[in-house]
């Protein structure tokens, strides 16, 4: 299997809080520090970098899964939490938190087993998952609901 590269440009001008940025494929957007972290709060930043990474790559996953196992939505939209905490003047990136909600075009108890279970198994195949496994603690908050 082949492997794949993917590259990133940083622009940085100066000092913690000046205002940078980044171009990687369609990526193309101006950073900063966040405003919670005392920051510019200028175009985005790493947490939210971090969170989009993990979110869409989950979603991705998860649309994946249950087309690969006939599962036929409705929709499939999703709300992604995440928590960075500060102690003695250090940020850590906690957790995230994935709340998707899954709404299935019918319904019985085996299919919402088999969902659930499938929305489990999504986020650890997914790849940013894998990738910060040990460092930041993922939840899921999954909704399953009948049209």
């Amino acid at each position: 299997m082949a492997k794949h590269h993917f590259h990133l440009q940083a622009n940085w001008p100066g000092g913690r809080n000046d205002v940078g940025s980044i171009e990687s494929g369609q990526l193309r957007t101006t950073i900063s520090i966040p405003k919670e972290m005392d920051g510019p709060g200028i175009g985005t930043n790493p947490d939210e970098m971090l969170l989009g990474a993990a979110a869409t790559c989950y979603i991705i996953t998860l649309a994946a899964m249950l087309e690969r196992s006939n599962v036929k939505t409705s929709s499939l939209t999703m709300n992604s939490e995440a928590i960075v905490d500060v102690k003695n003047g250090v940020f850590t990136y906690e957790q995230i938190i994935h709340r998707p909600h899954i709404v299935l075009k019918d319904t019985s108890e085996q299919l919402y087993k088999k969902v659930t279970r499938i929305a489990e198994k999504a986020e650890s195949t997914c790849m940013i998952s894998k990738a910060v496994k040990g460092n930041v603690i993922i939840k899921l908050e999954p909704v399953i609901d009948m049209k």
